[in-house]
């Protein structure tokens, strides 16, 4: 694996200070192959990770933190090579791949979104053909959407190039990325640009160990001046020095806690397709104790029961920061889209209050109210050893649960914070084996 850059400072510093018949030899001086004259006002502003400077390399790895300019850069590249401007292409790239780990991703993300395809195209702005899922540029020039959820989706199509953004939440994230290789079949050298915040997944650490891959690393810091004032200073305060914060902002690649009850390689190894037949279900509230943006999350996961006795985690839909009608009505409709048979609500903290909201929602939806006797660690520990034996799936990928359960240690927090995601999925594991995930106990005998 090569990276590129050395850092990611922003080549405007010293950039604008040459005058303008020295900036390209300045630039040739910095680039290690080949540099292209810049045309256009992004690169002028652009920081010196968001250039492919070592070459267009045909895989280029883009880790960095949150808003720290991966999907601005992604969707620079594809316009570039769509458009053939330099430094991205120096001839225009007819039949392209954005695959996002969802088809809304794909859409609200990667081409509607504030840094996507069709926001930065400041002239010759493609067309977005939602009902075909595609991107149309003026001259013919074809980008098209898949979603990880379904790799199958990209066989038979061929690419020149792809943008795959967030490999590292993909729901099936190594079968998606091996179709698409099989894609990139056109034109000279197919070219493919991954943009991730890291996460210490299978096919991240097969990306980075092969040594054709191009790396670059960018963290939240390095975009300052992009991002809204005090935004910086208020997740520096919250989660400097913590695991989540190194790796949400400072994009690095955080390997597994020691003494976690999960690891990423036993989650990587339970992740399955949806079971067509399921027979219970049910959705897990674990309740915040307020609704503030600093409190705990309100922890929602569903999970089925399918017909070898196996539970199946569907579902999470989490929420932070919510007032309680938001987040029971998410709860209720999770219930609802997934037909399950009832709806647990931990009531240790304001979990009657937790229920009544709900009734309010939905008074048709049978409510089950669960206490918590133990510590959170002693009630996940026999939901863990489940998992150990096989016997707890995933139905695609949850990267912020399997981030939470793979740093839940035994002071019974996750990222120094309550793991509210791994509280839901533990009640509903409980319910649906009982029998299993109760903890034993031995009794003397008299």
């Amino acid at each position: 694996m090569k990276t590129w850059p050395p850092c990611s400072s922003s080549l405007t510093t010293e950039l604008s200070s040459l005058p303008v018949n020295s900036q390209l030899p300045w630039l040739r001086e910095v680039g290690e192959r080949r540099i292209w004259p810049i045309r256009n006002e992004w690169f002028r502003s652009a920081r010196l990770a968001q250039y492919p400077l070592l070459g267009s390399p045909e895989t280029w790895l883009l880790l960095g933190g949150r808003g720290a300019g991966k999907t601005r850069t992604g969707a620079e590249w594809i316009n570039g090579l769509a458009r053939s401007i330099p430094p991205f292409a120096g001839h225009k790239h007819f039949r392209l791949a954005l695959v996002g780990e969802t088809l809304a991703d794909v859409r609200d993300v990667m081409i509607e979104g504030i840094s996507g395809i069709a926001t930065i195209s400041r002239r010759e702005r493609p067309r977005f053909e939602a009902s075909r899922r595609r991107l149309v540029w003026k001259d013919g020039q074809v980008a098209l959407m898949f979603s990880s959820e379904d790799p199958e989706s990209l066989r038979g199509h061929q690419f020149e190039a792809a943008w795959c953004d967030e490999v590292a939440k993909w729901r099936h994230a190594e079968d998606c990325f091996d179709m698409l290789q099989f894609g990139l079949r056109l034109g000279q050298r197919p070219l493919q640009l991954l943009t991730t915040t890291p996460r210490p997944t299978r096919l991240l650490k097969r990306l980075l160990a092969d040594p054709m891959v191009v790396k670059t690393h960018m963290t939240t810091q390095d975009n300052s001046a992009n991002l809204a004032a005090g935004f910086l200073a208020a997740v520096e305060r919250r989660y400097a020095g913590s695991v989540l914060g190194r790796q949400e902002l400072g994009g690095e690649l955080i390997e597994d806690r020691a003494d976690a009850l999960w690891s990423r390689d036993l989650l990587e190894k339970v992740v399955v397709s949806v079971p067509r037949e399921l027979k219970r279900i049910v959705v897990a509230v674990d309740p915040p104790a307020s609704s503030r943006k600093t409190s705990d999350a309100c922890g929602i996961v569903a999970a089925g029961l399918d017909g070898e006795g196996r539970a199946v985690v569907l579902a999470d839909a989490t929420l932070r920061g919510a007032q309680p009608r938001r987040w029971a009505s998410q709860a209720v409709a999770l219930f609802h889209s997934l037909q399950a048979d009832c709806l647990l609500v931990e009531v240790n903290q304001g979990g009657e209050m937790a229920s009544a909201v709900i009734r309010t929602v939905d008074p048709a939806v049978p409510v089950k109210a669960v206490r918590a006797r133990r510590g959170k660690w002693l009630r996940a520990e026999p939901v863990a050893a489940l998992y150990q034996q096989g016997r707890v799936l995933h139905a695609g990928r949850f990267a912020e649960l399997e981030d939470e359960m793979c740093d839940f240690g035994p002071d019974g927090l996750s990222n120094g914070r309550s793991p509210d995601r791994v509280d839901a999925l533990v009640w509903a594991v409980t319910e649906l084996m009982p029998d299993h995930a109760a903890e034993p106990r031995i009794r003397e005998l008299r």
